[in-house]
């Protein structure tokens, strides 16, 4: 009889460990497809989200409270065409916008081609449209001196003081800086500043810049072409005081660029919807207020290839 009981006994704990067993096994792949869910689910890509405020950037071609004025009516124009908030920033340089739209705090950049370029490659922003000026999608950058001040080429230039809006800016500083620097054999735009030039001033603006030399601080200023008109109301003689010394070569436009956060679907309402701005001739002067866009065109990456090889030049003796 104990021998009876003892195998009743055996009998029972094996019963019980094995269905312990199953049960660990159950557990067990409950746990493994709970955890290739969720495994699956953090594969998977966040599609971009549209901002509740969609935030406009802008640099300081010009005095940053007038561009701040400015901008209002057309980011409030915009805002009901894409039936969100839209907000205009002015940011301190270039860089600094490159920035923002690197940490996605401004989701479209109104940058110039190098600023463009830098934020290209750092973070992916998109270039979608570009601006039209005088009917052509290029420019050029020039060299202003004062009329009487005996400067009658670049050679003149050594020894003399340069102002320039700042080191980020295509035409105040970057094409300047490259086609002096082969013109006079420089290895570095320091070097350039430091040796070819007695001094330099980072004005801030293009407009400042021109200012500088009007008031006898520079001998020369590199602006976009023409920056004298910007000054005509507040400087009724600037024509005549200040003249164009020479050109760089063609620069492509600024751009309307984009983050890579948006979705494309909402890239292209933002981009359908500034092309609609053509056929308004109120908000093609707010255009040209703002930054003298004469129309509005779209843009490929591959136009600012030359920009590209530009910077390339120099870029680790440009600090940004």
């Amino acid at each position: 009889m104990k021998k009876f009981y003892s195998l009743l006994l055996i009998l029972g704990l094996v019963l019980f460990l094995a269905a312990c067993g199953s049960s660990e096994e159950d557990a067990g792949t409950g746990d493994s497809s709970s955890n290739g869910d969720e495994s699956n689910g953090e594969e998977e890509t966040a599609e971009g989200e549209i901002p509740d405020t969609l935030v406009m950037g802008f640099v300081p071609s010009q005095d940053s409270d007038t561009i701040a004025d400015t901008v209002e009516p057309l980011a409030e124009r915009l805002g009901e065409e894409l039936g969100i908030t839209v907000e205009g920033r002015v940011m301190t340089n270039y860089n600094a916008l490159v920035e923002a739209m690197g940490a996605n705090q401004v989701h479209v950049g109104f940058i110039p081609a190098f600023g463009y370029v830098l934020a290209s490659e750092q973070y992916d922003a998109e270039v979608i449209l570009k601006s039209i000026r005088f009917g052509s999608g290029t420019y050029k950058a020039q060299y202003v001196v004062r009329s009487d001040s005996g400067i009658e080429s670049l050679a003149d230039l050594e020894g003399k003081v340069w102002a320039y809006a700042d080191q980020g800016s295509t035409s105040g500083y970057l094409f300047p800086a490259s086609q002096l620097m082969e013109e006079f054999d420089y290895d570095t735009a320091a070097e350039l500043e430091s040796n070819f030039f007695g001094g330099s001033i980072a004005s801030g603006g293009h407009d400042n810049s021109a200012i500088s030399v009007l008031n006898g601080d520079a001998d020369v200023a590199t602006t976009f072409d023409d920056v004298r008109t910007e000054l005509e109301e507040e400087y009724p003689t600037v024509m005549e005081d200040l003249s164009i010394l020479g050109y760089t070569d063609e620069i492509p436009n600024d751009t309307i660029s984009v983050t890579k956060e948006l979705p494309d679907d909402f890239v292209q309402k933002i981009k359908e919807a500034f092309l609609t701005f053509n056929d308004d001739e109120e908000m093609i002067q707010i255009m040209n207020e703002v930054y003298n866009w004469d129309a509005i065109d779209e843009a490929s990456d591959e136009e600012y290839d030359i920009v590209r090889e530009t910077y390339q030049e120099f870029k680790d003796n440009i600090e940004l």
